[in-house]
């Protein structure tokens, strides 16, 4: 063995205190003790050896020394006896123990409270607040649209309850919130499916309930928060609470769980409809946000005395600020679109798009229609179309069921998917229940060139690019949606064309980084369907009017050229556009300026403009309207999918508007 090293006396002397300090508090006082000593007595020595004026002798020195030390030490400065001077020390060591457990007590007491409030424990005193629960990447749209309702209240809040740290969800929320106006955004720590940790919120007295599906194959922990407020508020008390699942399958349990205050929306199925009417109707998606969110005209249920017994056509034309677009019956049954002729009911209240839910201010005299500028009816037959689907996920086939239920009759629908994620193998071929429209599989890989290349790109009327459900081997689906995305704008610029894409994205920061190009449109899966949730948390009649809206009728929301309702070049005011479409059974909510220079996506929506407001109108102008029930668009018995509504609502919510008898008096 070789020769052991020799230990130096430092590393023994350090071994030797750190072994002392270990055994107990004792030891640590007292090494503090000893430390303290080892430096006051000899500097007391020095000042007083060195005071010019200090005693002569000895003992007076030393006396000197000691009091200098114990003025220092706190310790009092007796002389005389030796057990005085003990006393003294004792004394000085009991008030330094004293006020050392004092400072120690505050200090760790403040230091739970300040840990208490990081944690976010504490309960949260508000009324009429607004509560989120859960987290995901749809709790900054919600957060942000509940910010927005909650501007103008004495004291306005927005709860968020999620099983993460509250620091940090204050400090993501903030970061993309920004500037609040006045609305304290509060969250807290805590299981949301834990009624005790929902008790922290106040959601009694709360305004409205969001509850957010978290990320995939969490829509059973929805339920279990459903369940637990109901444990916590009981059935069928409390503020209305909105909520969504991601699997159809757990749509009747969340409702049953939610009560009857409840509204629980498909978060899939609702983002297929809306992905499906963008592909219809390109740069839909901006109007579409501007319907739903909190900011400028958007849909309103509004009580409007004034207008019992008028008819839909005298309503239409009588309120100069908003767009009317059918009723709310007393019975909760949305009827959008009706005919010109149907008359205001007892209990029935008005749809409109406007700027704020006040009742509309109604004029004598409406604004004159000019109806030698109207254009003539247009053609009605409808051609069929041609779609592209690129990609795969768990939201093709309901994308793919829209497209065909609302597809004429001789359309193609073209799937292409790699070998992994399609349905069948290449090359198969099948049609619809009704042989309406046939459906196209091909085995490819939407990322590679060569196949992008070998489609006839520009035969199709709109092309559907979606990205792949996240997986073990696929952190950041968006990364391969965005390489095709790429690939269809190499094409674009090669041919020097226009592509007709509307791409679905997964995570809303990828919107900024998507290579978009001029007739191109991106949806965030979720956002639409977050607007949604926070319309209906602010007025539960919504429910009925979204259901209408987005389900009953496949899409009822659709961008056409002005050219359809007034002549071209012509200037005509806004209500001549509204009493021309009327007369083809549609509602005008808005209007858009088609600029060559800004994208469609980009181009600003007018929703409810003056009806007096005049102007040229050119083939490239588009008009928003409402449109009737189509039952050509429908397969014919196919119940519709669900959507926001509550259970009992569901038979009267599905009802077409075909077979509506005129309600109220008959004109005369």
């Amino acid at each position: 063995m070789g020769r052991r090293r020799a230990v130096s006396w430092r590393h023994r002397a350090r071994y030797a205190f750190d072994r002392t300090l270990a055994r107990s508090t004792g030891a640590l006082l007292g090494w503090l003790a000893a430390c303290c000593l080892a430096i006051v007595v000899p500097v007391s020595t020095l000042l007083v050896w060195t005071d010019p004026r200090a005693p002569r002798s000895l003992t007076e020195r030393l006396v000197a020394v000691w009091r200098t030390s114990a003025e220092t030490l706190r310790l009092g400065g007796v002389t005389g006896a030796p057990l005085r001077m003990l006393l003294s020390v004792f004394l000085g060591l009991i008030a330094l123990l004293c006020v050392s457990t004092l400072v120690g007590v505050i200090t760790t007491g403040l230091g739970d409270r300040l840990e208490e409030l990081r944690r976010g424990r504490s309960r949260v005193l508000e009324k009429g607040h607004a509560v989120v629960l859960g987290w995901s990447d749809q709790v900054f749209t919600v957060v942000g649209e509940m910010v927005i309702s909650q501007v103008g209240r004495v004291r306005g809040a927005v709860a968020v309850l999620a099983d993460r740290d509250s620091a940090v969800m204050a400090s993501e929320l903030s970061a993309a919130l920004g500037v609040t106006r006045g609305v304290r955004v509060v969250c807290r720590t805590g299981a949301p499916t834990d009624p005790a940790a929902l008790a922290l919120l106040t959601p009694a007295a709360a305004h409205c309930v969001l509850v957010l599906p978290g990320d995939d194959d969490a829509d059973a922990e929805v339920v279990r928060v459903l369940l637990a407020l109901r444990a916590l508020l009981g059935a069928g008390a409390g503020p209305p609470v909105v909520a969504a699942v991601r699997d159809e399958r757990f749509l009747t349990a969340a409702r049953l769980a939610a009560g009857p205050r409840g509204f629980v929306l498909d978060v899939e199925s609702t983002a297929a409809r809306l992905l499906v009417q963008a592909a219809r109707h390109p740069g839909l998606v901006r109007a579409l946000r501007d319907l739903l969110d909190l900011t400028g005209a958007e849909f309103h249920v509004v009580h409007a005395p004034d207008a019992l017994g008028l008819t839909f056509a005298e309503i239409s034309s009588r309120y100069e600020d908003a767009c009317a677009a059918g009723y709310l019956a007393a019975d909760g049954r949305a009827l959008l679109t009706p005919a010109s002729g149907a008359r205001c009911g007892p209990g029935d209240r008005l749809i409109v798009v406007a700027r704020d839910d006040r009742p509309p201010v109604a004029k004598r005299e409406g604004t004159a229609v000019e109806s030698t500028v109207m254009a003539g009816p247009p053609d009605r037959q409808r051609s069929f179309s041609k779609t592209l689907l690129l990609g795969w996920n768990r939201r093709a086939p309901l994308v793919m069921e829209s497209l065909c239920r609302t597809a004429q009759p001789g359309s193609h629908l073209h799937v292409v998917s790699g070998a992994d994620d399609g349905p069948v193998t290449a090359g198969a071929v099948g049609p619809t229940d009704d042989e309406r429209v046939a459906v196209t599989y091909h085995v490819g890989e939407p990322t590679r060139p060569d196949t992008l290349r070998a489609l006839d790109l520009f035969g199709y009327d709109s092309v559907i690019a979606l990205a792949p459900d996240a997986g073990p081997h696929r952190a950041r689906p968006d990364d391969q949606l965005l390489l095709t995305l790429l690939n269809l704008r190499a094409v674009e610029e090669e041919t020097g064309r226009a592509l007709p894409v509307v791409a679905e994205l997964t995570d809303h920061r990828s919107l900024a980084l998507a290579p978009l190009g001029p007739e191109w449109d991106a949806v965030v899966r979720g956002e639409l369907t977050s607007l949604v949730m926070t319309r209906i948390a602010q007025n539960t009649g919504m429910a009925a009017v979204f259901e209408e809206l987005f389900a009953a009728r496949g899409g009822a929301l659709a961008l056409r050229p002005a050219s359809h309702y007034v002549l071209p070049g012509r200037v005509a005011s806004f209500a001549t556009v509204v009493a021309s479409a009327l007369t083809r059974g549609e509602c005008v909510i808005g209007y858009r300026v088609h600029d060559a220079g800004t994208p469609r996506r980009e181009a600003d929506v007018r929703l409810a403009p003056g009806k007096a407001e005049r102007r040229v109108w050119t083939s490239s102008d588009e008009i928003l309207v409402v449109t009737p029930p189509d039952a050509g668009a429908r397969h014919p018995g196919t119940a519709s999918d669900e959507l926001p509504t509550r259970p009992d609502m569901l038979p009267e919510a599905r009802r077409g508007t075909e077979d509506r008898p005129a309600r109220g008096p008959a004109p005369e």
